[in-house]
């Protein structure tokens, strides 16, 4: 497949992009996906270090930044559109950052999340981070998939929830642990479905299959323990299901030097 005739979109969430810029080099030289989504960048724009991924070949830079925390940005070989951010629960953070490009004649839309944690208790009434990340959630059901101007659509990033059973190393003892409780899931899988989303990486990956993208840093060995869970997807409007080429989820990514918790996953589709 030539290059003209195909798209490949990553999502990652870096856990500082100043700090982890070289790792974020390396991917991009290695991996050269069309677009790549970064979430928790946790830098204000000017801090950004676009000039570095620039030289990469990098030159379409989506910013919306916030100092010391969240953060999300989009790089992209190709030219945007469009460029759009929206302000969840209108509390002033950076999580949000939507654009559009033209693929092959594919006018794509492309939304980039990352999705509030959510705390440690799972009690909204008692836990304000929770009833906020739920508050998101239900709002994120207004972005749907309706083509408008556009032919197909993403949504892409660090979603801070693992809703399937297998998207966790144990269903049974993390169903009282924020990211994997049955509030949760089943919110955000009411809004995926509800708003036309499908899940492509488990088109790939079966259900009935393990699939992690985040090992926590306190785990003394991850590997071994392979505790992991899946906190960042990769959903598309239904016509990109039979588009969809391949993907990957880089696993070995969490054992570089000075690592994200997140590992990036890597879709290619043939437009």
């Amino acid at each position: 497949m030539s290059r003209s005739d195909s798209f490949t979109i990553a999502t990652w969430n870096i856990n500082s992009v100043r700090l982890r810029r070289g790792l974020v080099e390396s991917f991009l030289t290695t991996h050269a996906p069309d677009v790549l989504c970064l979430q928790e960048t946790k830098c204000l724009n000017d801090q950004f270090p676009a000039k570095a991924f620039a030289r990469l070949g990098y030159e379409h830079v989506a910013l919306n930044g916030q100092k010391a925390y969240h953060g999300v940005a989009t790089l992209s070989r190709i030219p945007f559109a469009t460029v759009d951010r929206r302000d969840f629960c209108q509390m002033g953070d950076s999580r949000h950052v939507e654009t559009t490009v033209d693929v092959a004649g594919t006018r794509l839309r492309i939304h980039n999340f990352y999705v509030p944690a959510g705390g440690d208790e799972p009690d909204p009434a008692i836990n304000p981070k929770f009833a906020h990340k739920l508050q998101f959630l239900d709002e994120m059901r207004q972005i749907t998939t309706g083509t408008g101007e556009h032919d197909a659509a993403l949504l892409v990033g660090d979603l801070n929830v693992a809703p399937l059973e297998n998207d966790v190393w144990s269903h049974r003892q993390l169903l009282r642990v924020v990211s994997h409780t049955p509030v949760e899931t089943g919110t955000l899988e009411d809004m995926r479905t509800g708003a036309g989303w499908s899940d492509l990486m488990r088109l790939r990956v079966p259900p009935s299959e393990k699939l992690f993208t985040w090992w926590s840093y306190r785990a003394r060995d991850w590997a071994a323990s392979n505790r992991g869970r899946r906190l960042d997807h990769i959903w598309g409007s239904h016509a990109l299901e039979g588009a969809l080429a391949d993907m990957s989820v880089l696993t070995e990514a969490r054992g570089w030097e000075k690592p994200s918790d997140h590992v990036p996953v890597v879709a290619r589709f043939a437009l």
